[in-house]
């Protein structure tokens, strides 16, 4: 079972390495060493539902209801456009100066709520974890071998989130400086707007 652990964890890895949504938001909020470990905590956490969904039988949900993927990936698109749009308006600004970085803080409730729309509205994540997850799990000869896949994929969701928030946080001191943040949201809100042009190109032409 050890391979199949292992094939889980490299698989896990491989789909959650690329820059993304969830990803752009912890190292955002590890930067600001602002609730990185309870935003890294909440992407672990819905991270293990999708991924458990995805392998024990929610993929034949989603097969079979194209209007549901069809309203996810819409929903996903306009978030894509109004959170790249944020970071694209404080690049243009300049980035935030740290001195006005802990007014500008958002609550403890707002950023459970991004973190949930930045993670549930994106249409990535079931596609990666219901299509490409649920159909490699649904191959496992036994459903002993699907938890232990499903296992291997969790270990890397639970790596990667600890361990950006973590990163971030002890590179705080020189990702604040204000050339650094206008990077970092250049960055951030031009692969927002491309996700979201690449999602609507696939609505519109499939």
């Amino acid at each position: 079972m050890l391979s199949i652990y292992l094939q889980g964890l490299a698989l896990g890895a491989a789909l959650i390495l690329p820059l993304g949504p969830q990803n752009a938001f912890v190292m955002h909020q590890g930067i600001r060493r602002h609730y990185h470990l309870m935003t890294a905590t909440l992407c672990t956490l819905s991270d293990i539902a999708l991924i458990c969904g995805g392998i024990f039988g929610g993929s034949a949900l989603l097969h079979q209801s194209p209007l549901l993927l069809t309203l996810i990936t819409w929903a996903g698109v306009a978030f894509l456009l109004w959170y790249g749009w944020g970071a694209l308006h404080s690049a243009w600004r300049g980035g935030i100066a740290p001195e006005q970085d802990s007014a500008l803080k958002q609550g403890r409730w707002r950023i459970i709520a991004t973190m949930l729309a930045v993670t549930w509205l994106n249409p990535h994540v079931y596609l990666d974890t219901f299509v490409v997850l649920g159909s490699l799990g649904s191959q496992l000869p036994s459903a002993d071998a699907r938890r232990w896949f499903a296992l291997g994929t969790v270990s890397a969701s639970v790596l990667w989130f600890y361990g950006l928030a973590l990163l971030a946080a002890w590179l705080s001191p020189r990702l604040r400086t204000a050339r650094a943040q206008r990077i970092i949201n250049l960055l951030v809100g031009s692969v927002m707007w491309l996700i979201a042009f690449q999602l609507a190109h696939q609505a519109l032409t499939d």
